[in-house]
């Protein structure tokens, strides 16, 4: 039925949808979820945020691939309860040697993670902190000011390859039965994170033929001073 000085509208009479709609608009309910899913995925983009400047791991020395020499880092964060807190998780390729990050600001911001993460590695000699290897987390945007402080050079892994960090996912999912999913971290003190990482790294692991992590790194520590 048609009103004057009304649009036209037809009744859809498909039994899935049972709805009506402006020929002009289409404003179906499948086209309105359509636009929900897209603005989700735009926003999804926004919130990632999109790095500038990256040295991408293709670009990486040979030696760090084939785990030769130490010093080369692996990082990520882990998130708390309802992505409002997180622990920077930092895994040293060869030794497998962990250093957890406080985040005190709770989510991780890029000046957050560029402080903490300078932090830690400027506590290290320079030879153990050659290159670290991050996803494209937009909290690592800062990560020219990691380098230009600490020295270390930044490599980004292709979107969507956690494998290429294989090491420090790893060690994410063994953190998590000390921090459960759900988990508030901002209530986590860095001096339980140090304990944390204290236990992880006395734990002799099969892949370094039974040794302890903690070892390999005062070894490394050692040898260069030697």
């Amino acid at each position: 039925m048609r009103f004057p000085g009304q649009p036209e509208r037809h009744l859809c009479t498909e039994a899935i949808y049972q709805a009506i709609y402006e020929p002009r608009i289409a404003l179906t309910r499948p086209a309105k979820r359509r636009r929900r899913r897209r603005r989700r995925r735009v926003q999804g983009l926004e919130r990632r945020g999109r790095l500038t400047a990256m040295t991408m791991i293709a670009d990486r020395p040979t030696e760090v691939e084939d785990r030769v020499q130490v010093g080369h880092g692996e990082g990520d964060c882990i998130m708390g309860a309802g992505n409002r807190s997180a622990i920077g998780t930092l895994v040293e390729r060869v030794t497998r040697f962990l250093i957890l990050v406080h985040v005190p600001t709770g989510r991780p911001t890029a000046e957050a993670v560029r402080d903490g993460v300078t932090d830690v590695l400027g506590a290290l000699a320079p030879h153990l902190r050659r290159t670290l290897t991050w996803d494209q987390g937009k909290e690592l945007s800062l990560h020219q000011q990691i380098t230009a402080r600490t020295g270390t050079r930044v490599f980004f892994c292709d979107a969507h390859s956690p494998w290429q960090r294989g090491s420090n996912e790893n060690m994410n999912g063994l953190l998590r039965d000390y921090f459960p999913k759900g988990t508030d971290l901002a209530n986590i003190s860095p001096q339980e994170l140090q304990r944390v990482a204290d236990e992880i790294n006395d734990r002799p692991r099969k892949t370094l033929g039974w040794a302890r992590p903690a070892d390999l790194i005062t070894d490394a520590v050692s040898v260069r001073t030697a």
